[in-house]
């Protein structure tokens, strides 16, 4: 059987949240909830990834430049390289790895 679950949408903004949405042998996904004003500090990640702007608006920093990302925006980005995240308003986005 099938079964549904809305844990992105039914979580409240509270500073970093993230979830392991789906997990298998050759890809990830990843649910972030940033509230405004807050970080996801600096870091890499291990695969090429994309990132998909939900709701809200972000600064996504990697390689010394800022890319503004608002809602049904995307991004991609190579694997191992450091990056950060800040929100400018309560934000959830997607990282498929």
């Amino acid at each position: 059987m099938y079964s549904t679950n809305n844990i992105l949408f039914e979580q409240g903004f509270d500073k970093l949240q993230v979830d392991h949405l789906i997990r298998s042998d050759t890809y990830e996904v990843l649910g972030i909830i940033l509230e405004a004003g807050c970080v996801f500090p600096e870091h890499t990640s291990p695969k090429n990834a994309h990132i998909l702007v939900l709701e809200g608006a972000i600064d996504f920093n990697i390689n010394n430049e800022e890319y503004h990302l608002s809602a049904y925006q995307a991004l991609d980005f190579e694997a191992n390289t450091k990056h950060y995240v800040k929100a400018h308003t309560d934000s959830r986005f997607l990282i498929i790895r």
